[in-house]
């Protein structure tokens, strides 16, 4: 019998060759990241959903190859040997903000301490070409928001979001910052903010969902934003460019109606074009910590230690087909027992999968599951 934590085959599993987070998200949704693990490395016989990932060309050939070479016994000492944790969702410790996310990081690692999670937290991001203007403003917001007992959230990038970290870190007392960040906890990046790293994982946290090892790929990035978003209450932007990174995690914020708030900046600023844009666009401006701490004060419902579900409740018709997907069904399946025609079905699974509300595996459909503190 295995001595090893479930969180060591977890680890491994996130890892594993052309592995995605949906793929993820079906393994542990339907057993146990030991018994997960014997089916990826080809031990155990798929079930249910799980055995249409297989129809999947190569898949069952790269997960098993994969497998034999990262065993859950070398990526939990890559894990202790870096300080790093690892929280699985359903399981102790994930956090209540984030289980029912409408794309929940199935596996996270962890440095330092999540119970930040359950104080007041704020978004700052923008772009990492940032002016001196946008990096006082940066700095400043993370300074005195933290000394205000507010956590920081952000990316630990070059710029805008470093510079709000650096602001958080140098209230002795204040509140821990958050960073999220898009490579494995045991590869820094960029390097040059090693020092950074260490200073918010030794007062906050530092998070993942990038297994150890993880170099900072392209599309990690944009995954990462989601994070971010889901773990902000507000999401202030400082400096963006017209088409930058960060209205990535703008659109994030709105689809989990996260309030997004920015800083003006000079009509021909380059780098505030962006931020700009927000504010013709309606969004509230920021000019200094009492704007953040008034939106604070408004909604409570993602603050503390409590499960909340930012999902937009399904309509009666959309609701009909969820309930019919408590087991996985094709589209067909579904056109035959609810009596819709195929454009409305496709249509409402469109919905219910955009909203986290379904799986989808080559075509099957089933219900996922809400999961509580």
């Amino acid at each position: 019998m295995s001595t090893l934590p479930p969180q060591a085959y977890a680890a491994a599993l996130a890892g594993l060759e052309r592995m995605t987070i949906s793929r993820l998200r079906v393994l542990l949704s339907h057993c146990s990241p030991e018994e997960a693990f014997a089916i990826a490395g080809g031990h155990a016989a798929p079930f249910g959903l799980i055995a249409h990932l297989f129809d999947i060309d190569g898949l069952a050939r790269a997960w098993a190859a994969s497998a034999a070479d990262r065993s859950p016994e070398k990526v939990w000492e890559q894990c202790v040997a870096s300080g790093i944790s690892v929280v699985v969702r359903g399981g102790d410790g994930y956090p209540a903000i984030l289980a029912n996310d409408p794309s929940p990081p199935p596996v996270l690692f962890v440095r330092g301490n999540l119970g930040a999670l359950t104080g007041r937290r704020a978004g700052i991001v923008g772009t990492r070409n940032a002016t001196g203007s946008g990096r006082e403003t940066s700095t400043m917001l993370g300074r005195d928001l933290a000394a205000e007992g507010v956590h920081v959230v952000s990316g630990l990038a070059r710029g805008i979001d470093g510079c709000a970290h650096r602001g958080a870190l140098s209230v002795p007392d204040g509140a821990g910052p958050i960073a999220v960040v898009a490579t494995g906890l045991d590869v820094i990046y960029p390097p040059e903010h090693a020092s950074l790293w260490h200073g918010v994982a030794e007062r906050g946290a530092v998070v993942s969902e990038a297994p150890p090892g993880a170099s900072p790929e392209a599309y990690r990035f944009p995954l990462r934003n989601r994070i971010l978003a889901a773990l902000s209450e507000v999401l202030v932007v400082v400096e963006s460019r017209e088409r930058g990174g960060s209205l990535i995690t703008v659109e994030e914020a709105r689809v989990r109606d996260i309030l997004v708030m920015a800083v003006p900046g000079a009509l021909r600023n380059r780098a505030a074009e962006g931020t700009n844009n927000l504010v013709r666009d309606g969004c509230p401006i920021v000019t200094d910590r009492r704007d953040v701490l008034m939106a604070l004060g408004l909604d409570t419902s993602r603050a503390g230690g409590v499960a909340y579900d930012p999902r937009p409740r399904p309509s009666a018709a959309d609701r009909e087909l969820l309930e019919l997907c408590a087991e996985a069904r094709t589209l067909d399946q579904l056109v035959l027992l609810s009596g819709k025609t195929l454009v409305d079905c496709a249509m409402a699974m469109a919905r219910l999968e955009a909203s986290g509300w379904v799986y989808q595996v080559n075509g099957w459909f089933e219900r996922g599951q809400a999961h509580h503190a």
